[in-house]
């Protein structure tokens, strides 16, 4: 697609492929990351994790640790026990949710490997880690939960016994009781098909590129926080109500962050615990986390058990949706936990005329790290769900899966329409991007070949997954929120300084980490005012800065965040409009602005932008009750989400000898409304494909038997790299929103949303003929192979030596080793 001009022949900014402005500095090293943050005098912290999963610290022995060289002071939780407080949990889903006091120092119990129990404050980075190992714990062992199913049986070792319970929350949403639709107990009696399966959504890890860090410099008038965060105005707020210091002598900077993915929106202990030693020495002092501490303390992903029920009439028309979850939450609440599965409620109906749906979610304590936003936070978990369960649905049914969907859909004349689950989609066209991505897929084609390699029994076989999905997104808005008992708002803020030269200073309450926040804002800020995109200057992510904001996370910062960067440019607009009317001595009705100039209607008098912003800083003539300048500010809070919608289709090749599975082509065509920047969304959507066929095929934090963490370093936790991932043939349609200004859709997630699902069906749908129904995730060889022998018993018991994609790793063009996920369920 390519950019449009305006009615006077100027190229408009947005739709424009603009390179980014970040790039330069980003690329060249010429950044600034927390951890290359060297303050005078400042001090070195590092902690001492737990090595067992649930454990009752007997003592603490620290006194080697602190005669170590270059040890300033070594800390335990019962040293800070008086002034830590408990880390927040902002989403108390329901009035009963039991949430255990969260300490970001252990005092006299552990809940999880990797949980801190004390720590030391050196002079250098190296021997403050030095000195851990001087420190000595002693632990008394409790009992170990680690499995969701299992710890909501009755007398089932409990992870918190003064709770009672290992369950925190039970969720419900109900069609019938909420009056969206029928009640799904008479759908499944009234069924003439029915649709059973269980699928486990497995523990993720965010694994971005930057590690967290923290620097925190204090003084008589406060704190300065640098953090590797998504969420400074957050942090700022919950860090003053955990240790009660007055927000206004908390300044938060999130320099640049180096990927998120979901995993710096958080509160960390870290963050709470260097706060407070920079404040007890009163020196500067620096924490930054090695890879592995990464993966065995920052938050994990998913980890859902999923029990659906669909119904159907025996011509495919669906009649009922019941999901009843189990979600584990891990050790203990972090800031979004208990509602990340929630948020996937409102999805698992996707893009189907569902007449009845109940949804259950049961949130579980076990003794591993806690879970909380991952890319997409529950709505990857539903699309999941619901398009694994079309595709049985059609296999049962022995449909086309495709054909299934499209009977079901929502048809484009039919929006906005009102959901099953309670959500009024806006706009969307299923069929339009289904027909593009069938088009460039050659699906025919391919279907073609698949039933020649089974006809001909070949040992490679082909499958074709399909996934289609939408998402509710641009987190917000702060009435539905609320609604939920999210803590939070769901607004947005910006505000513009034009200054005297005509130049733009853009001040946004969003907190990009890796997004390109500062070339889209500069262009819709362009767009709107006719100044050139090189005179616009994005500043963001310093609470002294930008004072307000509910920063970056749930694709919510461009239809929330820019559709506040586009009223703030119209509020300006307006008032230079009002200002270039009383200067050419006309009413405003007869101005009218195109090209960087305000012009009167009919004639050639005209003044350009700039001449009218002198006339507003100098102020010698506005007109009467006028104040000088052309700054503005806006809030918006949208009425409603944002809903991308589109189709993904995936060929695999499975060798059905080894397990071995290839990509061997993927389309995916999404409608993300009005696109600002094609190269930013074409970005986007590549990332959120790799993370999401990574869920499909390598990624799984595994824990052994005692609850370690068996996947803690990159050696084991397997990321795929860019030769583990095939060609994407990507695409657009495109249907505006009507929730925001700008007609913008979130972008950010749709990739992972859908891919996982796509993925998987194709693996399922080369080896359905075999007996297989399902390969738990990730759909490694050892786990495709054990599916194939698990369902047809004339085939050898042994993997094959050699011969057709058994010596690939999934994508590879190569013979690599078969890697291994640490372990099989």
């Amino acid at each position: 697609m390519t950019a449009t001009a305006d009615p006077a022949g100027a190229e408009r900014e947005i739709g424009r492929a603009r390179r980014r402005k970040e790039d330069a500095r980003l690329i060249t090293g010429a950044t600034r990351w927390t951890d290359n943050l060297r303050l005078p005098g400042m001090l070195h912290l590092a902690v001492l994790r737990s090595p067992v999963a649930h454990a009752r610290v007997t003592s603490v022995d620290v006194a080697e640790a602190a005669r170590m060289p270059g040890v300033i002071t070594v800390l335990t939780g019962r040293d800070l026990a008086d002034e830590q407080g408990s880390l927040p949990c902002a989403w108390p889903i329901t009035e009963d949710m039991k949430a255990p006091p969260a300490p970001s120092l252990a005092v006299d119990e552990v809940n999880f490997a990797g949980e801190a129990v004390a720590l030391v404050v050196a002079r250098s980075a190296a021997e403050a880690h030095d000195a851990l190992a001087a420190i000595d714990v002693d632990y008394e062992d409790l009992p170990v939960v680690l499995d969701v199913t299992r710890a909501v049986q009755d007398g089932a070792d409990l992870v918190h016994p003064d709770l009672g319970t290992n369950t925190s929350a039970t969720w419900v949403f109900d069609s019938a009781e909420a009056g969206t639709g029928g009640d799904v107990d008479r759908a499944v009696d009234e069924a003439e098909v029915v649709v059973r399966r269980t699928f486990r959504q497995q523990r993720l890890i965010p694994a971005f590129m930057e590690p967290r860090s923290v620097v925190v410099d204090p003084s008589p008038d406060g704190v300065t926080l640098w953090s590797s965060t998504q969420v400074p105005h957050i942090l700022r707020w919950m860090l003053s109500a955990v240790l009660g210091i007055p927000e206004q002598k908390i300044r938060v900077v999130a320099p640049d962050v180096g990927g998120g993915f979901g995993g710096k929106l958080q509160v960390t202990p870290e963050e709470v615990l260097t706060l407070l030693v920079a404040r007890r020495l009163g020196k500067p002092v620096k924490w930054t986390e090695t890879r592995t501490e990464s993966m065995l303390s920052g938050h994990h992903g998913r980890d859902q058990v999923q029990r659906l029920t669909l119904t159907a009439r025996r011509d495919g028309t669906v009649t009922g949706l019941d999901v009843d979850l189990l979600a584990d939450m891990g050790a203990y609440l972090r800031l979004v936990t208990p509602g990340v599965p929630i948020l996937g409620a409102f999805m698992f109906n996707a893009i189907y005329k569902f007449p009845a749906y109940r949804f259950t979610c049961t949130n579980v304590f076990t003794n591993k790290v806690p879970t909380d936003a991952y890319r997409g936070a529950g709505r990857p978990e539903a699309t999941f769900a619901i398009e694994r369960l079309m595709d049985e649905l059609a296999a049962e049914l022995g449909r086309d899966p495709l054909d299934l969907r499209r009977q079901n859909w929502i048809r484009h004349e039919e929006f906005p329409f009102t959901t099953v689950a309670g959500l009024t989609y806006d706009t969307g066209n299923y069929e339009a991007a289904t027909d593009r991505a069938v088009e460039l897929f050659d699906y025919d084609a391919l279907r073609a070949e698949q039933a020649g390699r089974r006809a001909a029994g070949d040992t490679v076989q082909l499958g074709i997954g399909v996934s289609t999905y939408t998402e509710m997104c641009g987190l917000a808005p702060s009435r539905v929120l609320g609604a939920l008992r999210y803590a939070a708002g769901g607004w947005e803020h910006a505000a513009l300084r034009v200054l005297p030269t005509g130049k733009v200073e853009l001040i946004t309450g969003t907190s990009p980490h890796g997004q390109g926040h500062v070339t889209a804002w500069s262009q819709i800020v362009a767009d709107r005012l006719g100044v050139p995109f090189e005179d616009v200057e994005v500043l963001h992510g310093d609470t002294r800065v930008a004072h307000r904001g509910m920063d970056s996370y749930g694709s919510r910062s461009l239809a929330v965040g820019g559709a506040a960067v586009a009223l703030a440019a119209d509020k300006v607009l307006a008032k230079a409009r009002a200002l270039a009317a009383h200067l050419l001595e006309v009413g405003e009705d007869d101005v009218e602005f195109a090209s960087g100039a305000f012009a009167v209607r009919g004639t050639s008098t005209a003044l350009a932008f700039g001449d009218v912003v002198v006339a507003a800083h100098v102020a010698h003539d506005l007109p009467d009750g006028m104040e000088p300048g052309l700054d503005a500010e806006a809030v918006f809070d949208p009425e409603n989400f944002s809903y991308p919608h589109g189709t993904h289709l995936c060929a695999v090749e499975v060798d059905t000898e080894t397990g071995a599975v290839r990509i061997r082509s993927y389309v995916c065509v999404d409608d993300v409304g009005t696109v600002v920047n094609p190269l930013i969304v074409e970005g986007q959507v590549h990332g959120g494909l790799a993370q999401g066929i990574a869920q499909a095929l390598f990624e799984e934090a595994v824990h052994d038997e005692h609850g370690t963490l068996t996947t803690a370093t990159l050696a084991d936790y397997l990321l795929p790299s860019a030769v583990d991932l095939p060609h994407f043939t990507t695409d657009r349609t495109e249907t505006p929103a009507d929730s925001n200004p700008l007609g913008v859709k979130g972008v950010g997630e749709a990739g992972t949303i859908a891919s996982t699902p796509a993925v998987v069906n194709a693996v399922v749908d080369a080896v359905r003929h075999l007996g297989v129904t399902d390969v738990e995730m990730p759909c490694t060889p050892l786990r495709v192979w054990k599916a194939i022998r698990g369902a047809s018993t004339d085939l050898p018991t042994v993997p094959a030596a050699g011969g057709g994609l058994g010596s690939l790793h999934p994508g590879s063009t190569g013979p690599t080793p078969t890697p291994s996920t640490g372990g099989d369920a």
